[in-house]
């Protein structure tokens, strides 16, 4: 049995008491409620499209093991590594983006995967945490400058992958994109005035996307009137929450899976929902709360702008994605492909939430010692 007292001078006895244990406790439980969730929804979806009933759970599995490396691995580094390497994460991956409308897959009438061997990545999954690590960073380089010299370049950035991501089409990741975007913006000093007038620009925006996205019109359309078009997934997503009640069905026990074409990925919340029921559900949005609150609190007396500009843009990321998902599959909000993270199936979604959790735990860890990890030291390491 593996020490980990305040007694353990090891490496991981080092790491586990500089890093926040809490969070790392709710994102076990979270991986270990996927594993579980992936076994109860996915062999009847694989059944249905034609794969042995295996074949989600084994892969699940693999990138639940994927997950834990990454996070581990992505919590060791120093925030100047941390800044580097997404630098390069955001050349490479803007690159898999421009192209990805040329030689992706396409799905629902999107392309936005690219197929590498027997597995799809989808690089807007991961370019969303490069770029708020990357204006983090000019954010703070530039932190005593003025507004146009600050903000500029983190514009321009911005306005580039909203750009790509229109061609796939992702509405839904641009708004995302957008809305984390802001509120880093905001936290770094944006005036309101500027604010208000980005809003209004996205409320445009918004609006447009109705009146020339088809996809996006017909999502609005069936979430205002149910009744003029197919709202199949919502309509099986709300009777399983019905079904579970409160204490759910059992673990395995669900029915309404078998006819819901996304159980095991976008709609995984009324599966739990229904086999789990309420109080697991209520559990499920307290976990996601805790890291997103827990996060923010450990960022109340840091020095380093970097690293405040970071955590708080991916923790709002982290928890809006939450939101979104499980608002969509209670019908609160039109419908968005978007998973619930670290429990709906996927590998790009899994590995990018993964990376995004292991840079905020990096970011957050009680350091001692070091030029380059006291509070305030990326600054003078980089002028």
């Amino acid at each position: 049995m593996i020490n980990l007292d305040r007694t353990n001078t090891s490496f991981l006895g080092k790491w586990w008491w500089s890093i926040d244990r809490y969070s790392v406790i709710c994102i076990f439980l979270m991986l270990t409620l996927s594993a579980v969730l992936i076994m109860a929804a996915s062999p009847s979806v694989a059944t249905r499209i034609g794969f042995e009933s295996f074949y989600f759970i084994d892969r699940q599995m693999v990138f639940i093991a994927m997950a834990f490396v990454v996070i581990f691995a992505i919590s060791l580094l120093t925030p100047v590594i941390i800044r580097r390497l997404s630098m390069i994460g955001f050349i490479v991956c803007y690159a898999l983006l421009i192209v990805v409308p040329f030689i992706g897959n396409e799905v629902k009438g999107a392309k936005r995967w690219i197929a590498l061997g027997g597995f799809s990545l989808q690089p807007s999954e991961f370019i969303k945490i490069f770029l708020v690590v990357t204006v983090a960073g000019l954010l703070a380089k530039n932190y005593e400058r003025s507004l146009l010299q600050k903000f500029r370049i983190p514009l321009a950035l911005y306005l580039a992958v909203c750009f790509a991501l229109i061609l796939e089409p992702d509405f839904g990741m641009t708004v995302g994109i957008t809305l984390v975007f802001a509120s880093q913006l905001f936290i770094a000093g944006l005036p309101f005035l500027w604010i208000a007038v980005m809003a209004a620009l996205a409320i445009i925006g918004g609006i447009g996307a109705y009146f020339f996205l088809p996809h996006v019109t017909q999502r609005i359309n069936n979430f205002l009137d149910p009744a003029s078009g197919d709202n199949y997934q919502i309509s099986k997503s709300l009777q399983a929450f019905s079904s579970g009640g409160l204490y759910g069905r059992g673990p395995g026990e669900g029915v309404v899976k078998h006819s819901l074409p996304d159980a095991h990925t976008d709609f995984i919340f009324a599966v739990a929902g229904e086999e789990l029921g309420m109080i697991t559900c209520v559990a499920i949005i307290l976990l996601f709360a805790f890291i997103v609150v827990r996060g923010l609190a450990r960022l109340a007396k840091e020095e380093d702008v970097f690293i405040t500009y970071t955590v708080s843009g991916l923790l709002i990321q982290f928890g809006m994605q939450a939101i979104i998902n499980m608002s969509s599959t209670m019908n609160l909000i039109p419908t968005k492909g978007m998973t619930l993270p670290l429990i709906s199936y996927g590998g790009s979604s899994m590995l990018s939430v993964a990376l995004s959790l292991g840079i905020i735990l990096a970011l957050t860890r009680k350091r001692y010692g070091g030029k380059d990890i006291k509070p305030g030291s990326w600054r003078r390491e980089s002028a």
